[in-house]
């Protein structure tokens, strides 16, 4: 496996005026985070394209993405169209992460049936290969069990070519397979102690992705991570292959843990939580870009 040097992005659900948003883009620019991402869950104080567009203009380096929009929430040549279009106004600093959905609460709000998981995932595996078309071909044409699109012109073009990166996470062997296939930057993840490990995930990934499997780069959140000058004795930092929600660490440690996951799991970019930001920020000064 081919190292990837670390990058470090911030999750966020935004802020409700337009000039703390504004000021915490600027911010995590200034400490070194290469991405800003929103999630796309109702109840957030900021909608994720339009936050994303005003983060945008407000910096000049920062990427924005979102973490991650649901497929079924929109047509998938619309959200292609929105991304071509902040890739465009944005100078190619967009990342668009993308899943099948996993919020019965958010469905049942908007009146959308839950589907069983094998549909969901389904679904969003015509959705991708629409949104690839828009962004790789002359034309968009389209017909499968739940989409369709007919002779649809795809523009505007992405800045980013063929296309902004794809991050796509999930804890399940299919989701998985389709992005070792599909994905540039690839999520997995452990979500109880009875499920798969993280290695045994990433062989599933390998064996998907055949040549592509050295051009991706793993990802993972670290939302538990406190750093702390204070010595802090050593513990697990997972269980099960699940991280630990919350866990004090030095510099010093979090550093070897970081260099660990990326040895044994390949795992380069790490997304913290906005309030973990400033804290965090010795971190990305130590390993950003190494």
């Amino acid at each position: 496996m081919v190292k990837k040097a670390f990058r470090f992005g911030v999750v966020t659900g935004g802020h409700p005026s337009r000039s703390a948003w504004v000021t915490l883009a600027q911010r995590v620019e200034e400490l070194g985070y290469s991405s800003l991402l929103v999630p796309d869950v109702l109840g957030t104080p900021l909608a994720t394209i339009t936050a994303l567009a005003v983060a945008a203009t407000a910096t000049t380096s920062l990427r924005v993405g979102s973490y991650v929009f649901v497929n079924d929430y929109r047509h998938p040549a619309l959200l292609a169209r929105e991304i071509a279009t902040l890739d465009q106004l944005s100078d190619g600093r967009v990342e668009l992460g993308l899943g099948a959905g996993n919020w019965p609460r958010d469905y049942q709000q908007l009146g959308i049936p839950f589907d069983k998981a094998g549909t969901r995932v389904s679904r969003f595996a015509e959705g991708l290969s629409i949104i690839k078309q828009f962004f790789t071909t002359e034309t968009v044409d389209f017909s499968g069990k739940y989409y369709t699109a007919t002779e649809l012109r795809p523009v505007p073009r992405p800045v980013q070519q063929p296309h902004p990166p794809i991050l796509i996470g999930s804890s399940g062997r299919r989701m998985l397979t389709l992005a070792a296939r599909e994905a540039n930057i690839i999520m997995p993840v452990s979500v109880d102690p009875t499920d798969a490990s993280l290695e045994e995930k990433i062989g599933w990934i390998r064996e998907a992705a055949g040549e592509r499997f050295e051009h991706l780069e793993f990802s993972r959140n670290e939302f538990g991570i406190e750093l702390t000058d204070n010595p802090v004795t050593a513990g697990p930092l997972t269980q099960g292959g699940i991280p630990v929600q919350s866990r004090p660490m030095t510099t010093a440690q979090a550093v070897e843990y970081l260099l660990e996951q990326r040895e044994h799991l390949g795992i380069s970019y790490i997304q913290i939580q906005e309030r973990q930001s400033e804290n965090f920020a010795p971190m990305v000064a130590h390993l950003n870009g190494k």
